[in-house]
């Protein structure tokens, strides 16, 4: 008796020693502690998120996966999971609790090892928000003190809160409602309780009781959640028997992307960091770009498919890789696939081994495809690829393209019919050599409505819409003519369509620009000149003009004159611009003569839905403009640099590059260098190929209604010619030549964009500037003419320079009042 009460007084004084010490720690430590009171505050780092206007996903930026919630938007089950797995007495206890420790030590003490853990749920918030993880006494100490605080400025509820929040659940995701679509791809809410159970047992060891890494660990850890549920009475025996049974089904889901736009989403995230820093990829801050996503869905497959169409024209280069040959043991399936994980797939190109080679046809395994088929239709185009000039005889077989044991690019048939999608047809491609660009803007603010920057950004990041500065060739040719408009030269104005000889001083060789093709029709009005692309005419006009001139008036169109050549050269596109820059400057013409500057970012909200920054481009206003004041600082408004007229005429030339003769006002027949974009059976779009010496670029440049495109293909390695379609003599007497050219080889993506761009646009009457009349002129001429027949038509001019003479001998007087007549 007298021993236990010694034991008791020791036990007594030994627990008053420990308070002491505890309390005597406290306030030693106190100062040292982080102040809690930021917890009310607290700003959770969650990913920089990339918008298109009509807010769909185009990237996510940040190493952490955050989604963050409020209490409410918690579901019940996995708040009970929580409490029943992590901390059963969480309403009871102050932030720490004893009884939880005192059990914990019994079982050590029973067991020899650590069978379950003493730490609340609010002392795993406090070791997450303000303390390191490394195990030692004097961290658990301060994550006991600091817990305590916790408990004290915080309800229950908002402790609840910031641990489903915080917590770390693997593979990048922080808070239980990133986990939910990691894991599951679903939103919290929509979980089952199976699933819900999944989540809730990966605090206990994040980076291997997650499904993904184990699914055996991640399911006996779900079922040990279920049975604390069902013992502390938060779920039935019926529920707990339904959910064990479920199978846990997991895979890594990456965030949701819906529109593919990496290389906006690239310049929207070094805009964001320029501006605020390495923060940006932890403020949660959604960026709405100007990018409109049906647009760009159109803007990708348009560049891409034109792409691949070119490359797959000029031959196929051959296997990427031999990984056995003929003879050779054959790859085991899964030797196959762990082949094929080593490469990615980039879009819509995917790799495959070629399995067995048939007549024609031949059986392959692709990339996360299994076993296809890939039948003659899909690989008959595969010519031999020579050079950029010539390609082998046509296949017979398909062993005369394909072998057993090769590496190779397939990709999927594009279709729009939905059956022909459920049944994939696969196609025989490569990774294309040559590369593009397409970028679409609003003319009337500059806002890019879509961009692509080349094939694949995964494949090479380098952004040839905005940093690829490009010879422009023959697209030039609207500036030179208008520089002309505006010096008074009319669309009727004749120009010798004829060669040129000059003879370079001090030098043997003479100057020759020519015609592509060498075609030449002498005296030709200026609408046929630009439209037909006519290179002798151009620089004949840039005479008429002076180079000097000319060189001063493209920097209305952002030029540099500073990179201008003093040559005649300009006028056949020596200069050179990016495509964005050449949209930009395209767009001067379609918005009538004002020069707007071309932005990506419409918006930024915070991670509440507050407003951080919204774009503030310079407007176009044509009459009754507000005046800037300093009640009304921010309008500023886009500088006219050309007249309205002058953007009408210019317009009516690229008008005739696709019409040609072939419109209501001149019946002769003739075809413009683009009249392929006839088929899209509108007369409210105008353009104009570019074509730069020996075809190194092709561009075509052109307007629709509320819409400037411009579409760019060529090599990066500038040494490279896209080249002609051509047999070779040797293999095939038959020769087959197609040069690749602005109309042959742009044009398409052109065409086939703006069929989706303007499908929803009203057709656009044409509305005359003032001062722009119609008379009826001789179409050889030039002249006035009274005649109604095939040899006249009528044509615009500015009023004061239409034409004085008539054609006919009878020598008529001019009138006015007669011309006007004539409409």
């Amino acid at each position: 008796m007298k021993l236990i009460k010694h034991l008791f007084i020791f036990i007594v004084i030994c627990m008053t020693l420990s308070i002491c010490a505890i309390f005597s720690f406290y306030y030693y430590e106190r100062p040292k502690l982080p102040d809690v009171t930021a917890l009310r505050d607290v700003t959770l780092q969650t990913p920089m998120q990339i918008f298109s206007q009509d807010g769909k996903l185009l990237s996510q930026f940040g190493e952490k996966r955050r989604i963050p919630i409020t209490y409410s938007d918690i579901p019940k089950y996995l708040i009970e999971a929580l409490i029943a797995t992590e901390d059963s007495r969480f309403y009871k206890h102050f932030g720490v609790d004893p009884i939880g420790i005192t059990r914990a030590v019994l079982v050590i003490i029973r067991s020899g090892s650590v069978r379950e853990g003493a730490s609340t749920i609010t002392q795993q918030l406090a070791r997450n928000f303000f303390l390191s993880n490394e195990k030692k006494i004097l961290r658990k100490i301060k994550e006991i003190f600091i817990a305590m605080h916790i408990e004290q400025l915080l309800s229950k509820k908002e402790i609840m809160e910031l641990y489903v929040n915080k917590i770390f659940l693997g593979h990048r995701s922080y808070g239980f409602a990133a986990a939910a679509q990691t894991y599951f791809g679903k939103d919290l809410q929509n979980l089952s309780l199976s699933q819900i159970a999944t989540l809730a047992g990966i605090p206990k060891a994040p980076s291997t009781m997650n499904p993904i890494y184990s699914l055996e660990r991640a399911t006996n850890r779900r079922n040990l959640v279920l049975l604390r549920m069902l013992e502390e009475k938060y779920i039935t025996q019926q529920e707990y028997d339904k959910a064990r049974i479920e199978i846990v089904e997991s895979r890594y889901h990456q965030s949701d992307i819906e529109v593919d736009a990496p290389y906006v989403a690239e310049l929207a995230r070094a805009w964001a960091v320029e501006l605020y820093g390495e923060s940006a990829y932890t403020s949660g801050m959604n960026i709405y770009t100007t990018i409109d996503s049906k647009l760009q869905k159109a803007a990708n497959q348009a560049a891409i498919d034109n792409l691949l169409a070119y490359d797959e024209r000029h031959g196929y280069r051959g296997a990427e890789k031999i990984l056995w040959k003929v003879g050779q043991a054959a790859f085991t399936q899964q030797q196959i696939e762990n082949e094929l994980k080593k490469t990615p797939v980039y879009g819509q190109i995917a790799p495959a081994i070629v399995t067995t080679v048939g007549s024609k046809s031949a059986k392959i395994w692709v990339k996360n495809s299994g076993e296809q088929t890939i039948d003659w239709a899909g690989m008959s185009w595969a010519r031999k690829f020579l050079t950029d000039e010539i390609q082998g005889p046509e296949p017979k077989y398909a062993s005369d393209i394909l072998h057993e044991g090769e590496k190779i690019w397939v990709r999927v048939k594009p279709t729009t019919n939905i059956q022909l999608k459920k049944s994939k047809v696969w196609l025989l491609s490569q990774i294309p050599n040559a590369n593009t660009a397409l970028v679409a803007i609003n003319p009337e603010n500059g806002a890019i409505l879509s961009l692509v920057g080349g094939f694949n950004f995964s494949y090479n990041k380098f952004n040839r819409a905005t940093q690829s500065l490009r010879q422009i060739g023959s697209s030039v040719k609207p500036f030179i003519y208008s520089a002309a408009i505006e010096q008074g030269m009319t669309l009727a104005t004749l120009i010798n369509d004829a060669p040129i000889n000059q003879w370079k001083k001090n030098q043997r060789v003479a100057w020759r620009p020519k015609n592509s093709p060498e075609i030449y029709s002498g005296p030709t009005r200026l609408r046929i000149g630009l439209a037909q692309s006519k290179n002798v005419m151009a620089v004949r006009v840039l005479r008429e003009v002076g180079l000097g001139k000319v060189r001063q008036y493209l920097t209305r169109f952002g030029f540099n004159i500073d990179k201008l050549p003093h040559s005649e050269t300009i006028a056949l596109g020596a200069s050179s611009l990016t495509p964005i820059k050449m949209t930009q400057a395209y767009s001067v013409f379609a918005n009538g003569g004002y020069y707007i500057k071309p932005f990506y970012i419409s918006k930024i909200e915070g991670p509440n839905g507050n407003l951080k920054f919204k774009a503030n481009p310079k407007i176009i206003c044509r009459q009754n403009c507000p005046e800037i004041s300093l009640d009304n600082p921010t309008i500023h408004f886009a500088p006219q640099v050309i007249s309205e007229q002058t953007a009408f005429l210019v317009r009516e030339m690229m008008y005739s590059n696709i019409w040609g003769g072939g419109n209501w006002h001149d019946n002769s027949g003739w075809n413009g260098t683009g009249w392929r974009a006839q088929n899209l059976k509108r007369h409210d779009i105008g353009g104009k190929t570019g074509t730069t010496n020996r075809s190194k670029d092709a561009w075509y440049s052109g307007y629709g209604p509320n819409i400037v495109t411009t579409v760019w293909v060529g090599f990066d390695d500038y040494n490279r010619s896209l080249g002609q379609t051509k047999r070779s003599k040797k293999l095939d007497e038959q020769r087959i030549s197609g040069i690749e050219t602005g109309a042959k080889t742009a044009q398409p993506a052109w065409i086939k964009f703006m069929r989706i761009a303007l499908q929803n646009q009203k057709t656009q009457d044409k509305l005359l500037p003032p001062e722009i009349i119609r008379v009826r002129i001789d179409r050889k001429s030039g002249l006035l003419t009274n005649k109604f027949d095939a040899n006249s038509m009528f044509e615009y001019f500015l009023r004061g320079t239409e034409p004085r003479e008539y054609t006919e001998t009878t020598n008529n007087i001019y009138n006015n009042s007669e011309v006007e007549e004539l409409f």
